[in-house]
């Protein structure tokens, strides 16, 4: 899986396996994250590929989601249920139909076996009112099974496994289903949702449900309440993710993008808002420098994998995709970027070697990325530090002088016949004008 696709060394040979190896080694170094706000197969991504001819997730992507799933729908004590056990089998199963058909066994079996009804609704349903409705039978289902596993959790290892796979399965479909709400308008329901499933299971950090909740918020323009939200979760002991760094730079950006003019600031010079708003600017887009050009539209956007690479090219499509009308809302907020955004290159010359305020920038994205993202996309890379013309120019004038010298010492005779000719050229030219 790790391999490139573009090599083109022979299957069986020493240098393709060499390749194999590094690319799977810089695949291991640089971790990959589910999507917070990842789409609908059934209903969104199927539907693009009906439309366009294209595929728009990979095969490492997919398969980087099944194993996703049978981590979180799965335990050792599924073969105590039939039901589970073919549904075991299903999140196994590559082929879309082939899955669909093991679901509906599986309900068969057992009508009220919430991980079918959620398969279904992921990749059977076209539209998002029938995953939702799909989702509610997963909802009544996994919540009598909750509460049935929490009565025997302290009776033996297994039911506690039993447990955790009910309760990942009862956290996902609840999520799901605010993201339901969410694309049907619903956004204050949606909301509600995700601040009950933060409170109710806090342990579950790790699925990043905040990030949903900055997004519908930001919908709201509820902008108060996004603000205590990154003020819990944009602390220096957690992850950073480009959705908490640059709705912190949105939030800071709002309160002077309005009145920003660069020629007006270039006269008087920036205010201290708008100097903590360039700072977070500058800090968004040293830990994500991809973001700017999706924001600014300067790259077309592609519907986003379900897993992302941090600080990538996948992150930045993922963000830029779903906050990209939030920034366009804000009068002035698109402008203050595109005028302050690349001074970030000129305070981290060498972003690969030492960073600002983050880890230096890791350089294995662009193999991962391409691993996550389609192969009619254009995979962006880290913005290369260009030099001066001043710089190109002495270079090159040092370089000519010094080969003239060297010609001069080793071919005098000839150099003083071409240097009598150029002399004699440039004085009929001069005559000339």
């Amino acid at each position: 899986m790790g391999g490139t696709e573009s090599s083109i060394s022979e299957p069986g040979s020493p240098s393709s396996n060499r390749e194999s190896e590094t690319s799977r080694q810089n695949l291991s170094e640089c971790k990959v994250w589910r999507n917070p706000l990842n789409l609908f197969r059934g209903a969104e991504y199927r539907r693009y590929t009906w439309v366009t001819g294209k595929e728009p997730l990979t095969y490492y992507d997919m398969n980087l989601s099944a194993q996703d799933h049978q981590t979180f729908f799965t335990c050792d004590t599924d073969f105590l249920r039939p039901s589970d056990t073919v549904m075991q089998k299903a999140w196994r199963e590559r082929n879309p139909p082939a899955r669909i058909k093991a679901a509906y066994q599986a309900l068969e079996l057992n009508n009220d076996c919430a991980t079918a009804y959620v398969l279904l609704a992921e990749e059977e349903a076209t539209t998002i009112v029938d995953a939702e409705r799909l989702f509610k039978q997963a909802l009544k289902a996994g919540e009598t099974i909750y509460r049935r596993s929490q009565q025997c959790q302290h009776q033996s290892p297994q039911h506690e496994a039993q447990l955790r796979r009910d309760t990942n399965v009862l956290v996902y479909i609840k999520r799901r289903l605010a993201m339901c709400a969410r694309k049907l308008g619903r956004i204050r329901e949606a909301v509600k949702i995700m601040r009950d499933l933060m409170k109710e299971f806090p342990p579950l950090t790790m699925l990043n449900i905040h990030e949903n909740l900055l997004e519908s918020l930001l919908e709201l323009q509820a902008y108060a309440d996004v603000q205590a939200v990154l003020a819990k979760y944009d602390d220096i002991s957690l992850p950073k993710s480009a959705a908490i760094c640059y709705t912190a730079a949105l939030l800071k950006t709002r309160t002077v993008s309005d009145k920003f003019s660069p020629e007006t600031a270039s006269r008087r010079g920036l205010s201290t808002a708008e100097i903590n708003a360039v700072e977070a600017i500058h800090r968004a887009v040293e830990f994500n420098p991809h973001v700017p050009k999706y924001l600014l539209e300067m790259k077309s956007l592609i519907l986003p994998p379900e897993h992302i690479l941090k600080r990538g090219d996948s992150e930045a499509i993922a963000y830029a995709f779903f906050h990209l009308q939030h920034w366009k809302r804000i009068e002035g907020a698109l402008n203050l970027l595109q005028c302050t955004w690349e001074g970030t290159f000129r305070m981290i010359p060498y972003p690969l070697e030492k960073g600002h305020l983050f880890y230096p920038y890791p350089s294995c994205t662009e193999t991962a990325d391409r691993e996550l993202l389609p192969t009619f996309h254009h995979v962006s890379v880290y913005p290369k530090k260009e030099l001066p013309f001043f710089i190109h120019f002495t270079a090159g004038l040092c370089s000519s002088t010094a080969m003239i010298a060297l010609l001069t010492h080793q071919f005098p005779e000839i150099m003083s016949v071409f240097a009598k000719a150029v002399s004699m050229i440039s004085r009929t030219c001069v005559e000339y004008l």
